[in-house]
């Protein structure tokens, strides 16, 4: 019985230390995540005025055209793909790495078809495991990202596009709505959809022309909604872990209680044991 006890002690010291741990991290993500949020909502109305004024542009130009702009037939694929570089994240990569998934085995029959650019160790083993065709990767990105880490592969995406080296390009990520919830989100990226303007839009005057600013603009548009995704996608990352850390430490709080629970019965066990033997011995004498 003393056996028992000392594990049970053991257990609980044990779980308490986890606790504290995640704890901890609960607390770390939590003021991570108020940081990540802000540049993610930060972001939106940048991104959300760039596309007003490239659809101005768009549709208040006759005969206006631009290589991003124009569908073709689609013969190869690229997916951007971005996940955490670690784990205690909860459901968060499995959640972006379904949907992709889903995405490749519904649209593609051939690995030839698609090329994944990823973002995050934890999409680059997933698919290095698989055998699926990475083309290129980044990793141990902080959780206050820049640009610059990203801009090489974002480059490579949007130059294969234009290089006609993939007819659409997709990116894939977890859309910030709060800390509980982040939606698994596949949007495509090129080529670009106009957009109808609907209802009073500004007039805008282009020098030196309207096409010499869709030249300049539309590849900065395009690694802007990937960097955009990148902020949408950290930010989803932290809400996940400060979850996943806080649903932790409530189980292990649980845990603490019934252990104790179990330990004090047991202890009371061994206290009532040793009195009923010393009782008995003392009969036996008398």
């Amino acid at each position: 019985m003393a056996k028992g006890i000392r594990e049970i002690k053991r257990q609980i010291k044990s779980i308490q230390n986890t606790r504290q741990i995640t704890k901890a991290m609960e607390m770390v993500a939590s003021a991570k995540l108020r940081k990540a949020q802000e540049k993610a909502q930060a972001s939106r109305p940048y991104v959300e005025k760039l596309r007003e004024v490239v659809s101005s542009i768009a549709a208040g130009s006759e005969g206006i055209s631009h290589p991003m702009m124009v569908s073709r037939p689609v013969k190869r694929t690229a997916y951007i793909v971005i996940t955490s570089d670690g784990g205690l994240v909860g459901g968060y990569n499995a959640n972006v790495l379904r949907k992709v998934m889903d995405e490749l085995n519904s649209r593609h029959s051939s690995k030839s078809e698609y090329g994944l650019f990823v973002i995050g160790r934890k999409g680059r083993e997933y698919f290095n495991r698989r055998d699926l065709p990475v083309v290129s990767e980044i990793t141990e990105l902080s959780d206050a990202p820049r640009f610059a880490d990203i801009k090489s592969l974002a480059y490579a995406a949007v130059q294969g596009f234009e290089e006609e080296e993939y007819d659409e390009v997709y990116i894939c990520y977890s859309k910030f709505i709060n800390a509980i919830t982040q939606v698994p989100t596949v949007d495509r990226l090129l080529p670009f959809d106009r957009v109808d303007q609907h209802g009073v839009s500004a007039t805008y005057e282009y020098e030196p022309s309207p096409e010499g600013v869709l030249e300049v603009l539309l590849p900065k548009y395009a690694e802007t909604l990937i960097f955009g995704a990148l902020l949408e996608g950290k930010a989803s990352e932290l809400g996940a872990k400060m979850t996943a850390m806080g649903s932790a430490t409530k189980n292990a709080t649980t845990m603490i209680g019934e252990l104790t629970l179990t330990y004090n019965r047991a202890r009371q066990a061994a206290i009532t044991q040793e009195i009923t033997e010393i009782v008995a011995g003392a009969n036996a004498q008398s």
